[in-house]
C-alpha cells in the first residue's frame, strides 16, 4: 500500500484489466482540516453524510479477489468531495441531508482552493498515474468504482434497490452488467438509481468518458455491506461478474 494523506494505492501491479476506484472510502479528516475536526458529532461523522459507509472493504475486497490495483480516498466527502469537478457547487458542503457542517459554513474561496490542492487534486492525480501505469503496462483499464447508499434519505420513501448501476455516455460496462444482475432472481437492481450517473465533471468523467475508458458506477445499499462479512459477500458476487462482462467487452472490442 502506498500513498499519501490524501489518498491510498492498493496492489498497484495487479494483473487483472480493471482498476478500482472508491471516491468516498473514509469519514477521516485531516489534522490540517480544521483541527481535525468539521464540527459534527462523532454519530454524525459515522452517517452516509461523511462517506459511504461500507465501500472501502468491498473496493478492497474486490482488489483482491480480482488481483487489480485500487485507488481509494483518505478524507471524507465533507472536506472535500474528489466525486465533484472543481466547479461544481457541492464541491464542498454546508448543508447536506439536513445536517448543516459547521466548519464549511460560509466557507471562504481560499480555503476550498486550499482543500483543492491538498486533497482533492492529488487524489486525481494518483488515479491519473496508475492509469497510465496500466496503459504503458499494454493494459488500457475499465475503471470500476465503488460506491454505497442510505437506505432512506430524511423525508423520502425507503429506497428499493440493492444494488445501483450508474452510467452516462458509455454503456459498454453498464449495458451488460445490468443485464447480468438483473438476471439474479433475488436483486432489485437500479439503472442510474438512486443517483444519476449522468454528473459532468465527477470520477468516471473525468478519467473514463475523457480518455475513452470504459468504466461503470456500483452503488451498493448500505444495510448489505455493513458489516465485514457482508462486504466480502458481495466483493464476492461482483467479482466473477465484473470479470465476466469486462473480458466480453474487450473481446467485442477485437
Amino acid at each position: 500500500m502506498t500513498g499519501p494523506a490524501a489518498y491510498e494505492r492498493v496492489n498497484v501491479d495487479g494483473s487483472a484489466g480493471m482498476l478500482i476506484l472508491c471516491d468516498h472510502a473514509t469519514n477521516a479528516v485531516p489534522e490540517a482540516v480544521n483541527g481535525g475536526s468539521l464540527g459534527l458529532s462523532d454519530s454524525e461523522m459515522a452517517r452516509h453524510i461523511a462517506y459511504d459507509l461500507g465501500a472501502r472493504g468491498v473496493a478492497m475486497a474486490l482488489a483482491e479477489m480480482l488481483d487489480a490495483p485500487a485507488v481509494l480516498s483518505r478524507f471524507s466527502r465533507l472536506v472535500i468531495d474528489p466525486n465533484r469537478g472543481e466547479d461544481d457547487p457541492t464541491l464542498v458542503m454546508q448543508l447536506y441531508d439536513g445536517t448543516i457542517v459547521p466548519a464549511n459554513r460560509g466557507i471562504e474561496a481560499q480555503e476550498v482552493r486550499r482543500r483543492l490542492v491538498a486533497y482533492h487534486r492529488p487524489y486525481h492525480a494518483a488515479i491519473d498515474a496508475q492509469i497510465g501505469q496500466m496503459v504503458e503496462a499494454g493494459h488500457a483499464p475499465a475503471l470500476i468504482a465503488i460506491h454505497s447508499f442510505t437506505p432512506q434519505l430524511v423525508g423520502r420513501p425507503p429506497r428499493p434497490w440493492q444494488i445501483g448501476v450508474l452510467w452516462h455516455h458509455d454503456g459498454r460496462i453498464a449495458r451488460p452488467l445490468l443485464a447480468r444482475l438483473r438476471a439474479e432472481p433475488d436483486l432489485t437492481v437500479g439503472e442510474n438509481q438512486p443517483y444519476s450517473g449522468q454528473l459532468e465533471g465527477d470520477t468516471l468523467s473525468r478519467h473514463g468518458t475523457k480518455r475513452g475508458l470504459r468504466h461503470v458506477l456500483i452503488e451498493l445499499r448500505h444495510d448489505e455491506i455493513e458489516s465485514e462479512a457482508g462486504q466480502r459477500a458481495w466483493a464476492a458476487r461482483l467479482a466473477p461478474i465484473l470479470a465476466e462482462v469486462v473480458e466480453r467487452t474487450v473481446a467485442e472490442a477485437l
